[in-house]
């Protein structure tokens, strides 16, 4: 579609941001006539001499043609506002990027996608606390949206990618370039599982004046943004603000009043966050609703009445056999034996010593609203 070509043509011209090119597109009433425009019709829409001239030496300087190809060739994708594969939760905000670089893929269940932010150097805590609700909220088909960094961030991506389940990461660098390098192999494994996701061109290297704006677009993508821990001045409150400006839920996980890794989460709760103890808070307090594993399972499994009671009894929180012992009137024999059935059909999983969980395959063929595709 050769307005891609134009979109990716002022993606790559200095000084021409979201809004300056929404001007010229209200001004012109098209992508394309903006990007044929004369100098002086540009003059006239507005556009300062300095990013007109940019604007110029674009069009004669770079060949889009090859640019789209090269694009082809790293395994990226450009997508840009107007096609049905922007992320409608990404449209709402506020100067919503006007072009993105994707490597991997956007899935219906991504409109159902919580932000997970945090420190660097997370505690022993704040790793176990991030483990223990990403994986819940992974498992039971939400989508993890992190920034890539070291620490929270990390965490998060691996353990929803851990949980089978998927992860965007949003690069303040080109997507070819993922930040940091020895996240490199994880970046990797979130294009099979997810994506990687930018605004910024190719090649762009990881400067600091990057990661700011891509924050707006890790909160711009989810329906809320979870902080584990941070400080009161850590880059993950910028994620913050950027959630409550686009009217999105905030949440925070408490720590020790005695860590300094837990001020911001504590700041924010006293501000009125949403207390975030399990995955069951978020999920809750975001409306979200989705088809439980039983029905579908139970079409799968053979005629075996004990298999069919067990399903129905297991959730996606972890159950313990003795309870399940206890609730179903079952031996403990008996319930080992079919557990091991049902989790060698891959219908279930172990989630600890003796503690069963369900586990879900065919996600992509739910929607958001737990509707079978």
């Amino acid at each position: 579609m050769q307005h891609i070509h134009y979109y990716l043509g002022f993606n790559l011209t200095p000084g021409i941001g979201p809004m300056r090119l929404n001007r010229l597109i209200d001004y012109f009433g098209s992508i394309d006539e903006a990007w044929k425009a004369s100098a002086s019709d540009l003059r006239s829409s507005g556009l300062d001499r300095k990013s007109c001239e940019a604007l110029l030496a674009t069009r004669t300087q770079i060949d889009l043609e090859a640019e789209v190809e090269r694009a082809t060739q790293l395994g990226v994708d450009l997508i840009c506002i107007e096609d049905t594969q922007y992320p409608p939760l990404l449209r709402q905000i506020a100067q919503p990027p006007p072009l993105l670089y994707v490597r991997g893929n956007f899935d219906v269940l991504d409109e159902g996608a919580l932000a997970v932010v945090g420190t660097r150097s997370p505690t022993s805590y704040g790793k176990e606390a991030t483990r223990r609700v990403v994986y819940d909220l992974a498992t039971v088909g939400m989508t993890i949206v992190s920034g890539l960094a070291l620490g929270i961030d990390s965490i998060a991506h691996k353990v929803a990618l851990e949980a089978k389940g998927r992860t965007l990461a949003v690069l303040g660098s080109g997507v070819d370039v993922p930040y940091p390098e020895r996240n490199t192999r994880l970046a990797q494994e979130i294009i099979e599982n997810g994506a990687l996701i930018s605004e910024y061109p190719l090649g762009t290297k990881p400067v600091p004046a990057n990661f700011p704006p891509r924050n707006r677009l890790i909160s711009g993508l989810s329906l809320g943004t979870l902080v584990v821990e941070a400080g009161v001045r850590s880059g993950a409150l910028i994620t913050v603000t950027f959630a409550l400006e686009q009217g999105r839920d905030v949440f925070a996980i408490p720590g020790s009043i005695f860590s300094r890794t837990s001020s911001g989460p504590h700041r924010l709760l006293r501000d009125g966050a949403g207390l975030v103890t399990s995955a069951q808070d978020v999920l809750e307090a975001v409306n979200w609703s989705t088809v439980t594993l039983q029905h579908e399972a139970k079409k799968s499994l053979p005629e075996d009445p004990t298999e069919v009671l067990l399903l129905e009894l297991i959730e996606y929180e972890p159950r313990h056999i003795d309870e399940l012992s206890r609730v179903s009137n079952l031996s403990v024999a008996t319930i080992s034996a079919t557990l091991a059935m049902l989790e060698l059909k891959g219908l279930i999983r172990q989630a600890g010593a003796m503690h069963y969980m369900l586990v879900r395959e065919d996600r992509a063929a739910y929607n958001i609203d737990g509707v079978r595709l």
